[in-house]
């Protein structure tokens, strides 16, 4: 390898909501990137939806979940009464805190069609301080759009290229979806000290290094970094600074204490998490 990847994860693979998941975070010797905590690449599938298709209500404490999606729709719906379409383009954040159950659903199409859905759900957790804050739900309809040469960028999260994302960051954070045509180039800034790439599609080469297609590529720190394609290509940037204090995940709970995840699966054992209004698993 050299000397700008330090280390790439190969994701493992998970059937989830009729999806083939590309799981790279968690990854073993690898607990996070910056905030980031799991990282999913879900499609891209096509299929005829049906009402009970999708990921039925389920609990979080601890993160912020963050969905973009390439092509399709997604329903969202959560225990705070939020009912909201997610359309390429557009930014699902979903700040759990001490706890919210949602649900994601593919909306029906009349006359039944088959529809496609490719995308990227990413967990970040919160910082210390801000782990048990209320929940909150936000969907950003437009974010900035940065043009180089043969590639466009859309920032999601953080500052780059001198834009700024309009969405909440409740830690130091980027992330971003690159485009490359055949023939461009970006170059990946400095701008965090823990920065990953993860090729979705096509081909790429960083600082003259292959990419490997699904797999999520751990920067080195500091320097500009020449990212490159020859046919065409997608690729995801992420990262941000590292929290202080070590984190804990099981199933769809993350925390810093882990008796405070053993609460939460009690909780949702219990029945004391709130319901999803108008999923039909409710």
């Amino acid at each position: 390898m050299s000397g700008a990847i330090l280390h790439t994860i190969t994701p493992s693979q998970h059937r989830l909501g009729g999806l083939l998941v590309q799981r790279a975070l968690p990854a073993r010797g690898v607990g996070m990137i910056g905030p980031f905590i799991f990282v999913d690449l879900f499609g891209p599938a096509r299929f005829v939806p049906r009402p009970d298709m999708g990921v039925a209500p389920h609990p979080h404490i601890g993160i912020s979940t963050v969905t973009w999606l390439f092509d399709g729709t997604i329903r969202h719906r959560d225990s705070l009464g939020s009912d909201a379409l997610i359309q390429p383009g557009q930014v699902n954040l979903m700040t759990a805190g001490k706890g919210i159950t949602h649900s994601e659903r593919y909306p029906l199409p009349d006359p039944p069609v088959s529809q496609k859905v490719w995308g990227m759900q990413t967990w970040l957790a919160l910082p210390d301080g801000l782990e048990e804050m209320d929940p909150v739900f936000e969907q950003q309809t437009a974010v900035p759009s940065f043009t180089a040469p043969g590639a466009r960028a859309a920032v999601i999260m953080g500052s780059l290229w001198g834009l700024t994302a309009p969405t909440t960051c409740h830690a130091p954070t980027i992330y971003a979806d690159i485009e490359l045509e055949p023939g461009g180039s970006i170059l990946i800034e400095p701008s965090v000290s823990e920065r990953a790439v993860m090729l979705v599609d096509g081909a790429a080469s960083l600082a003259g290094e292959p990419l490997q297609l699904h797999g999520l590529h751990l920067l080195a720190a500091g320097g500009a970094l020449p990212l490159t394609s020859q046919t065409g290509a997608r690729v995801m940037l992420l990262g941000g600074e590292p929290l202080y204090t070590p984190r804990h995940i099981w199933w769809n709970f993350v925390s810093s204490s882990q008796e405070r995840i053993r609460q939460a699966a009690r909780d949702w054992q219990e029945g004391r998490f709130p319901p999803v209004p108008g999923d039909p698993d409710n």
